[in-house]
Parts: C-alpha cells; sequence; structure tokens
C-alpha cells in the first residue's frame, strides 16, 4: 500500500505561482511513476505530468507541456508539482498518484493504483 497525501492548494489569482506537495508512505516507490492528474467541474480527469520515481524521467502532455514542473525529493518521499503563472483555466481537483507504469501509460489514470484525497486550486482572473 501507498498511502498519498496533497497540500498546498488554495484560493489563487491569475500570474500567481503554485506550487502543490504530495507526500508518500507505506511501501517503497523505487517501482513507481509519480503522476499529477487534474479533473475541472464537468470535466474528465486529465493527465498533467509524471515522473518515474527512481529514473526521473518527466512524462508530459502536449495541452500543458512547459508549463507545469514535476520534481521529487527522495529523502523526504515527496513530489512537487509547480506551475509560476496560474490561469483561470487551472482550476481544478489536483490528484497525485501512483503506478507501475511507464511509458504512454503514464497518461492514463486507470494505470494508477493509488490516489490521494487530492487538494482543490481555485483560479481567480
Amino acid at each position: 500500500q501507498v498511502q498519498l497525501v496533497e497540500s498546498g492548494g488554495g484560493l489563487m489569482q491569475a500570474g500567481d505561482s503554485l506550487r502543490l506537495s504530495c507526500a508518500a508512505s507505506g511501501r517503497t516507490l523505487s517501482n513507481y511513476t509519480m503522476g499529477w492528474f487534474r479533473q475541472a467541474p464537468g470535466k474528465e480527469r486529465e493527465f498533467v505530468v509524471g515522473i518515474g520515481w527512481s529514473s526521473g524521467k518527466i512524462y508530459s502532455v502536449d495541452s500543458v507541456k512547459g508549463r507545469f514542473t514535476i520534481s521529487r525529493d527522495m529523502a523526504k518521499n515527496t513530489v512537487y508539482l509547480q506551475q509560476p503563472s496560474l490561469r483561470p483555466e487551472d482550476t481544478a481537483v489536483y490528484y497525485c498518484a501512483a503506478g507501475v507504469v511507464t511509458g504512454v501509460g503514464a497518461g492514463y489514470a486507470s494505470r494508477y493504483d493509488y490516489w490521494g484525497q487530492g487538494t482543490q486550486v481555485t483560479v481567480s482572473s
């Protein structure tokens, strides 16, 4: 089992920077890819960015490529999501997830086994 706890969300303004944290506990993450997903009201959950815990390989999608940065602190068992300039359309619940997945599969929510509870990010214009 892997437990994931996100933090860092809240009410923000357009242009603010974002830094979300995902603290992991439980089994070792060495075989896992850590992913960030988001779900806006009335929309499906979408993949934002992921990172192979051991390899450090980054998985991203064109729709948000270059806007979000993922990193990990292996000593703290924590993954971070950063965005330097938020837009109102970034409003969503952001989820951290862990799954034994690589390659194109990293972009699919169904490939992840463990999920955090989510953290709300609301961006006002």
